[in-house]
């Protein structure tokens, strides 16, 4: 029983959750093998919001859960609200990388919407950024790019000799989350951004929050005929989050 349960709450997942005041909830999580960066990113996209040049506000801190070492223990959560859509709420999670908290992150994983995955650029990490990879696939049920909007980040472009967009793009296609240019679903390839999350020298962690944001909108018309989705603008009457 609990199981059939956590299926059929994995499937509700995709809808977006409405309250009866009309408020929408949508769920981001990062998501990636443990010290990739992912408290870090979203702890860089705060102080960037918090500076007000952008679309969204802090609505709740970033809450952190972690260990003596500054790794996550179980989860990061922290929520935005829509400057252009007032009712539109951003939910953001990271999950603790360590591959002990398995349990952790199938849980947080229920009801995502959208998700960015943080690989750690160090060439010595390769496997373990596979590794993170293919649970993801396994918990997901194979619905990414499909049902679940995705993009990836590549971070520590700081360190000597990073991997680059291009061979990250290369296993990604290699497990089957990048499609060739004659496939339904290569439109939704995942963008792939080479990234620095520390703040001081931060690069493209807003770029690439923001252009979730717009993939979200895009996700939610996919089915309508009147959606050109080889076209970056939306409907005129679709509002931009």
């Amino acid at each position: 029983m609990i199981v059939e349960k956590q299926k059929e709450e994995m499937k509700e997942g995709m809808r977006f959750k409405i309250n009866k005041k009309g408020e929408i909830s949508i769920k981001i999580v990062y998501w990636g093998c443990a010290t990739s960066g992912k408290t870090t990113s979203v702890d860089t996209l705060f102080k960037i919001v918090e500076k007000g040049d952008s679309n969204i506000k802090i609505i709740n801190n970033l809450k952190k859960i972690d260990m003596q070492s500054g790794a996550t223990l179980y989860f990061d959560r922290g929520i935005f609200q829509s400057k252009i859509q007032s009712k539109i709420y951003y939910h953001v999670y990271t999950v603790a990388g360590q591959v002990r908290f398995s349990p952790i992150r199938k849980k947080i994983f229920y009801g995502t919407n959208a998700l960015i995955f943080v690989f750690d650029a160090q060439r010595s990490r390769i496997e373990d950024n596979i590794n993170s990879l293919k649970e993801l696939k396994k918990i997901s049920e194979n619905r990414l790019i499909s049902e679940i909007p995705m993009l990836v980040m590549v971070n520590k472009q700081d360190l000597p000799n990073p991997l680059k967009k291009s061979e990250v793009e290369d296993i990604l296609r290699q497990e089957g989350l990048f499609y060739p240019t004659n496939h339904k679903l290569n439109t939704w390839n995942p963008i792939v951004y080479e990234t620095i999350a520390l703040y001081k020298n931060s690069q493209n962690i807003y770029t690439i929050f923001s252009e979730m944001l717009r993939r979200i909108s895009q996700y939610m018309l996919k089915d309508r005929t009147d959606f050109d989705e080889n076209s970056p603008n939306l409907p005129k009457d679709v509002p931009k989050l």
